[in-house]
C-alpha cells in the first residue's frame, strides 16, 4: 500500500503569509500606500490622546470614549501593519504558530471592541440629544470607566474561543495562508478536520454581537432622530445634528465595509483573489486612519486645539 504524501502536524511550528497572491511583484508598489496609512493612523491617534490628555475643556464623556476608540486603532494597526510590511519590503513570510493565532485573537479582539466603543458613543450622543439636563450625572466618569471595562472584556471573552479552538485542529496539506495576516477563517481553513464549530461560531460573533451592536446603534439614531425633528426651529435641528456627525461618518466608515467585505466572501466567488485580499486588508487600516481625521476636521474643540499646537510651535 502506498503511503500519502499528506504530512498531518496537530501544531505546525510555521505557517507562511503569501502577501497578497498574484501581486508578489508589486508588493514593494502595495507597500507604499499601505506604509502612508500607518503613519496618518499612528500620527492622528497619538495626536487625539495628546490633545484630549492637554486640554482639560475636552475631558469629558465623548471625548473619553474617543481616546478608547483611539487606543483600539492603535492596537489594531500595530497587530497588522509590522508584518504585513516585513513581507512586502523583505519577504518575511513565515510567522510562528502561536504568534499566528496570537495576531487573529489581537485582530478580531479589538474589531469587536471597536464596534463596542462606537455602540458606547452613540449611546453618549443619544444622552446628550434626548436627556441632556441628565447627560452629566448619567454618565460620569465612573460610568464611562465601567463602560470601557465592560466592553474590553466582551471583546476578550467573545472572541477567546478563535484561538483556542484553532489550536485545537490538526493541521495538513500545506501551511500556507494566502493572506498578509492571521484571519480567522483562512487559518481554521487549513485544519483537516471537520470545522464547522469554528465557522459557526464565527457567525455567532458576525451576527449576533456585531449585529447585535448594529441594531443599538439603529435604535439609538432612530430616538436622536425624533428629538431632533421635534425641535421648533430649522437652525436649532441642524446644529444638533451636527453633533452627531462625527460619530456617523465613523459608523459607516467601520459598518460600511465590514457587511460589503462579508457579503463578498459568502457570493463573491468570481471576484479575483487578490481583490478579495487587498480589500479587507484595506479595510483594517482604514478606521484607524479615517476616525482621528474625521474627528479632527469635524471637532471644533480638537480642530482648534490642533491649530494653536501647531501655531505655537511655528512661533
Amino acid at each position: 500500500m502506498s503511503h500519502s504524501n499528506t504530512t498531518y502536524f496537530t501544531n505546525p511550528s510555521t505557517f507562511i503569509l503569501l502577501g497578497i497572491p498574484g501581486l508578489e511583484a508589486a508588493h514593494v508598489w502595495i507597500s507604499i500606500p499601505f506604509c502612508t496609512m500607518f503613519t496618518i493612523a499612528l500620527l492622528g491617534n497619538f495626536a487625539i490622546l495628546f490633545i484630549v490628555k492637554r486640554e482639560p475643556s475636552l475631558h469629558g464623556p465623548m471625548y473619553y470614549f474617543l481616546c478608547m476608540l483611539a487606543v483600539t486603532d492603535l492596537v489594531l494597526c500595530m497587530s497588522t501593519l509590522p508584518k504585513m510590511l516585513s513581507i512586502f519590503w523583505f519577504n518575511f513570510r513565515e510567522i510562528d504558530f502561536s504568534e499566528c493565532l496570537t495576531q487573529m485573537y489581537f485582530i478580531h479582539c479589538f474589531l469587536t471592541m471597536e464596534s463596542g466603543i462606537i455602540v458606547a458613543m452613540a449611546f453618549d450622543r443619544y444622552v446628550a440629544i434626548c436627556d441632556p439636563l441628565r447627560h452629566s450625572t448619567t454618565l460620569t466618569h465612573p460610568v464611562v470607566a465601567k463602560i470601557g471595562l465592560a466592553v474590553v472584556l466582551r471583546s476578550a471573552i467573545v472572541i477567546l474561543p478563535y484561538p483556542i479552538l484553532a489550536r485545537r485542529w490538526p493541521y495538513c496539506r500545506t501551511n500556507v495562508i494566502p493572506q498578509p495576516y492571521c484571519a480567522h477563517i483562512a487559518v481554521v481553513e487549513l485544519a483537516c478536520a471537520d470545522i464547522r464549530v469554528s465557522s459557526y461560531y464565527g457567525l455567532f460573533v458576525q451576527f449576533c454581537v456585531i449585529g447585535l451592536d448594529a441594531f443599538f446603534i439603529v435604535v439609538s439614531y432612530i430616538q436622536i432622530l425624533r428629538a431632533i425633528l421635534s425641535l421648533p426651529t430649522k437652525d436649532a435641528r441642524l446644529k444638533t445634528f451636527g453633533t452627531c456627525g462625527s460619530h456617523l461618518f465613523v459608523i459607516l466608515a467601520f459598518y460600511i465595509p465590514g457587511l460589503f467585505i462579508s457579503l463578498m466572501h459568502r457570493f463573491g466567488q468570481n471576484v479575483p483573489l487578490p481583490i478579495q485580499i487587498l480589500i479587507p486588508t484595506v479595510y483594517l487600516l482604514m478606521p484607524p486612519m479615517l476616525n482621528p481625521i474625521i474627528y479632527g476636521v469635524r471637532t471644533k474643540q480638537i480642530r482648534g486645539r490642533l491649530l494653536r499646537l501647531f501655531t505655537h510651535e511655528g512661533a
